[in-house]
């Protein structure tokens, strides 16, 4: 982040004593989902009871869940977690694969509005679970003299446990401003044109460099439980239609390709089909070379790389399937970070352009 007081002044008119204000911009702060700050015990403790302690997450009552919670599943998780973690963490920078991707993010799109704004805007990133915390990098943006702040979820679906609860965090810390900045967040953009065909030309890739044509595609969203589509929720409409969107812009039929749901968490029924299921099905049914990709995902994760890339990859050759490929999140690639600002200069119009 910039000193903040570079192009700081007193403002025309003010007493001599006033304090110097450091120049208007405008911040574009990018959210994830989070990280933990480690692969150990304690690290992966004080994440998970962050993740599963969120009511947009986990909305039983907390009467009943934290207990649940705090003396049986967060004795045994981080352990379970923290090895799934160690398997795909990044040791060069000592963090996760997800905010490494999200740093080579923000520095692309941070070029990008620098060439188009020059110094008027201001990128950074914050995450919704761990660090860093979006409060802090609202203090930061506000500090350096933001003024307005476009909040970007970097979820192309909007889902109450993913989008809303980025946003409540962000709301939650505009709650402690002094001077509180105008403040947009971005919609979903899961059927823009330039987010589709950015997918659509990772997949083509992905086949080109498969040794054999895979027989489907799986686009393998992150799940939730059935009775949030029931209470409103957008987010099993918006993944169906990104995948009928990129089934018609690669030209395909509905052999091809079709909609699956993963990271099954509890008791009750969550979006189907089960990822980890639906593979096995193909492979018994004579699919024995498969894709999947995770369109859910703005980078890759523990959901992609542990849990695609590895136990639900198991359990399709444990059915007897012979070649699985995983086609990569869109992460820093040009093409999606030439939508993703699209999509930022989209909503800062009125602002600056």
């Amino acid at each position: 982040m910039p000193d903040t007081q570079t192009n700081a002044q007193r403002p025309a008119h003010a007493a001599p004593d006033h304090p110097a204000l450091p120049g208007e911009r405008v911040g574009v702060l990018l959210a994830n989902l989070g990280t933990p700050d480690g692969y150990d015990y304690w690290s992966m403790r004080r994440y998970l009871s962050e993740f599963l302690s969120d009511r947009r997450v986990i909305d039983y009552s907390p009467w009943l869940w934290q207990p649940l919670l705090q003396t049986v599943i967060l004795t045994k998780r981080p352990f379970t977690s923290g090895a799934a973690y160690k398997s795909i963490w990044n040791e060069a920078e000592n963090e996760s694969p997800l905010l490494t991707i999200t740093k080579a993010q923000t520095a692309r799109i941070a070029d990008a509005m620098q060439a188009r704004f020059g110094d008027a805007v201001m990128v950074d990133y914050c995450m919704r679970y761990g660090n860093p915390s979006t409060e802090s990098k609202v203090r930061a943006l506000t500090e350096a003299g933001c003024r307005k702040i476009l909040f970007f979820p970097l979820y192309p679906h909007y889902a109450g446990a993913t989008s809303a609860t980025a946003n409540d965090a962000f709301f939650s810390a505009l709650q402690k401003e002094t001077w509180q900045p105008v403040a947009r967040t971005v919609p979903p953009y899961f059927d823009r044109t330039d987010y589709i065909d950015a997918l659509a030309q990772s997949i083509e890739r992905g086949y080109a460099q498969a040794e054999q044509r895979p027989d489907i595609l799986l686009c393998s969203y992150h799940g939730v439980p059935q009775r949030y589509l029931t209470q409103g929720d957008p987010y099993h409409c918006q993944c169906q239609k990104t995948t009928r969107l990129l089934k018609e812009r690669l030209g395909w039929d509905d052999t091809e390709i079709m909609t699956t749901f993963q990271s099954k968490f509890g008791p009750e029924e969550w979006l189907q089909p089960y990822t980890v299921e639906e593979v096995a099905r193909q492979a018994k049914a004579g699919k024995k070379r498969i894709a999947v990709c995770a369109p859910a995902f703005s980078a890759d994760c523990i959901e992609t790389l542990e849990e695609i890339n590895e136990e639900i990859k198991e359990s399709f050759v444990h059915a007897g399937g012979e070649s699985f490929t995983y086609i990569p999140c869109l992460n820093d690639d040009p093409a999606h970070i030439q939508a993703l600002s699209n999509v930022i200069e989209e909503n800062l119009r009125g602002w600056l352009v």
